[in-house]
């Protein structure tokens, strides 16, 4: 998967550190006045790409500024650990995978999800030709790349399951995040990767079969969630609803005009690919669904699938790890 996330080991092991001193939300305005501005610090989950669109519209479009707020929007690097960065005080609010969330706190963080930005799961297991590979069952015997997160172990468990198959009936090969390639140059009949970003590309050169993990034997799950710390929410609930509001009214935007919304994310990262970055969007615009919200059932699902298929030793407490009013219901 094209993701630049921080890897699993980066996660964990920054999980490991003691939670530094916080420089403290700024005050409210008097009694009668205005409120003060906030800067917030907003860290992406990868690299800015269509899936970030209508967080990009609400900054472009003074969104954030119209709630009083001030949000940098920052990429992950090498060495940049959102988990890290939340509880350390030196961000505010991040985007994580359901599954690295689930993971961070039972290793100890104190995070919670405000919001889905995608309402869909976005992981499937792409197969080169479909011609070879247009069943689950087709995958016997054949090389499936995997990133060696355990949420890929699971996506490709669950996609087997359906054609009656099991992990041992494939030849799994750790790659990384290097699907794309992998497909490409024909050294993987499948891999484990995001439909929404990687299988965009690949349909562009292959005949590529797309196993859904949702529609093959997973719930219906928000694979992306804005994420904040317990101790941010407590301090500054004001700012979060703020920020969660601007960031759904710019999802809202980007689901009504496409265009005008892919040209907002285009202005603020002028190097992305607009041709690259528009069929992304196309493609997963469906999946924003109509709101930001958070739903309990789905999320029940959600954590016991989590559970099943061994990405958690123990099952997600919901209630916990996710504040369902901020999106609202």
């Amino acid at each position: 998967m094209s993701r630049i996330v921080a890897s699993l080991a980066a996660v964990l092991a920054s999980l490991s550190l003691a939670a530094c001193g916080d420089d403290g939300a700024e005050p409210d305005a008097p009694s009668g006045g205005a409120p003060a501005s906030r800067d917030l610090e907003l860290i992406l989950d990868f690299q800015p790409s269509a899936v970030h669109t209508g967080i990009y519209a609400a900054s472009e479009r003074g969104l954030f500024t119209d709630r009083g707020l001030v949000v940098t929007i920052r990429e992950p690097g090498a060495s940049t650990d959102a988990p890290k960065l939340l509880r350390s005080g030196r961000a505010d609010l991040a985007i994580l995978d359901i599954h690295d969330l689930a993971i961070a706190r039972e290793r100890g963080a104190e995070l919670i999800g405000v919001a889905a930005l995608v309402q869909r799961p976005m992981a499937a297991v792409i197969a080169a030709d479909s011609s070879v590979v247009s069943d689950p069952a087709d995958l016997a015997g054949k090389r499936v790349g995997v990133t060696g997160l355990p949420s890929d172990d699971a996506v490709l468990e669950s996609v087997l399951a359906s054609g009656g198959l099991s992990l041992a009936d494939v030849e799994t090969v750790t790659i990384g995040f290097d699907a794309v390639p992998a497909l490409l140059g024909g050294k993987l009949d499948a891999a484990t990767a995001f439909w929404s970003a990687e299988g965009v590309r690949l349909s562009e050169s292959l005949p590529t079969r797309e196993f859904r993990v949702d529609e093959f034997g997973a719930p219906s799950y928000p694979e992306l969630v804005l994420v904040t710390t317990a101790e941010r929410l407590a301090e500054d609930r004001r700012s979060i609803e703020a920020a969660v509001d601007a960031i759904a009214a710019g999802y809202e935007a980007t689901v009504e005009d496409p265009d005008a919304a892919l040209a907002d994310l285009l202005a603020a990262v002028p190097e992305l690919d607009e041709e690259q970055q528009r069929a992304q969007l196309d493609a997963v615009i469906g999946a924003f669904g109509d709101s930001r919200a958070l739903d309990l059932a789905s999320l029940a699902q959600w954590a016991q699938w989590d559970l099943e298929h061994g990405i958690v030793e123990e099952l997600p407490d919901i209630n916990a790890a996710f504040d369902l009013e901020i999106a609202g219901n």
